[in-house]
C-alpha cells in the first residue's frame, strides 16, 4: 500500500478529490444494455489506473472514464513482445529481437529449430525474456546453445530472444517520464549480475541524462500511448542509448529515495492539468 499512500498524500497536497478502490471493489458486470463497474460511478471522472486488469480498464473506459494509463497502453506495455513490435517502426534504437512462435502450454514446442536459427543470428551470450514479467525476474542469459535450450525448456509462457548488449553489463539507467518530460532518473549498477535491477541486488545513484537519452525515453512513451512510465535504457558500445524496456506502472519508491523526486506528485499534477 506504500505507493497508494504516496498518491493519496500527493492528491491531498494538490487539493484533489481522491479515493482508493481495488479491483475487488469494482468488478465489471455486463448486461445486455450496459456495463457496470462496482463502486465507481459512471460520472466520467479521470481514473489513475494503477493495475493491469485490462477487462476492468476497458469497462471503465466504456463508461466514459479517462484512464491514466489507458487500457491499450497498459496491455501493450505489459507484453514485451507486443511493445517491442509497436516500437520497431518508430526508429528507436533497440536490441535485435526474435519473438518465439506462439504455442500452447500443454503442447510446448515440437520443433525448436527457431531457437537455433535465432541464436545463430544473434550470437552468444543471448538474452531470453518472458513476455510478461517484472523486476528482472523473468530475464535470463545463456552463454551457449546447451544453456539456451535448458532455459527455454523451462518456460511455459510467451518469450523472446534478444541480442546481448555486453557494453551494458550490470548497468543501465531508469528514466521516469510523466507527460512529455523526464522528471527523475537514476543509474543502476551491479558487479555480480548482467541485470542491474535493485531487486536483484543492484545499487543506485542519481543520474543526469543527456538530451539523447531523454529524447529516446519520451519518444518511447509517446509511441506506446502512455501518460507516464519508467523507461530502462542500456549503454551501447559507444555509450549510445539502447532501449531495454518500458514499464507502464513502474514502482517509483527507489527512484524517489535515490533522487528526492516526487513521482506521485508529478503524476497527480499531470492528471489534473490534463483534465483542465
Amino acid at each position: 500500500m506504500e505507493l497508494e499512500s504516496r498518491f493519496e498524500r500527493a492528491a491531498a497536497r494538490a487539493g484533489a478529490d481522491y479515493s482508493i478502490v481495488t479491483n475487488m471493489d469494482c468488478i465489471a458486470e455486463y448486461r445486455s444494455d450496459s456495463i457496470r463497474t462496482g463502486v465507481i460511478p459512471d460520472d466520467g471522472n479521470p481514473v489513475l489506473f494503477w493495475d493491469k486488469d485490462i477487462i476492468l480498464a476497458r469497462s471503465l473506459e466504456k463508461n466514459g472514464h479517462r484512464l491514466y494509463n489507458s487500457a491499450d497502453a497498459i496491455e501493450t506495455c505489459d507484453n514485451k513482445i507486443l511493445s517491442g513490435f509497436r516500437l520497431a517502426a518508430s526508429g528507436i534504437n533497440m536490441p535485435v529481437t526474435v519473438a518465439a512462435p506462439m504455442t500452447y502450454s500443454n503442447i510446448g514446442y515440437t520443433d525448436t529449430s527457431f531457437i537455433k536459427n535465432a541464436s545463430e543470428r544473434l550470437g552468444y551470450p543471448i538474452v531470453i525474456k518472458e513476455a510478461f514479467g517484472s523486476f528482472g525476474a523473468q530475464v535470463y542469459k545463456a552463454d551457449n546453445y546447451s544453456e539456451l535450450i535448458s532455459i527455454t525448456d523451462k518456460i511455459s509462457s510467451p518469450f523472446l530472444l534478444q541480442e546481448y548488449i555486453g557494453s551494458s553489463y550490470g548497468r543501465d539507467i531508469r528514466l521516469q517520464v510523466v507527460g512529455d518530460r523526464v522528471v527523475a532518473s537514476m543509474y543502476r549498477y551491479s558487479d555480480n549480475d548482467f541485470r542491474a535491477n535493485i531487486t536483484n541486488g543492484g545499487k543506485m545513484k542519481p543520474y543526469i541524462p543527456d538530451d539523447v537519452q531523454c529524447g529516446l525515453a519520451v519518444n518511447a512513451v509517446k509511441n506506446l500511448g502512455l501518460d507516464f512510465a519508467g523507461v530502462d535504457i542500456l549503454f551501447g558500445e559507444n555509450d549510445e542509448p539502447v532501449l531495454c524496456e518500458v514499464n507502464s506502472n513502474a514502482h517509483f519508491k527507489n527512484i524517489d529515495e535515490c533522487t528526492g523526486s516526487d513521482i506521485a506528485g508529478e503524476i497527480i499534477r499531470h492528471i489534473l492539468s490534463d483534465k483542465l
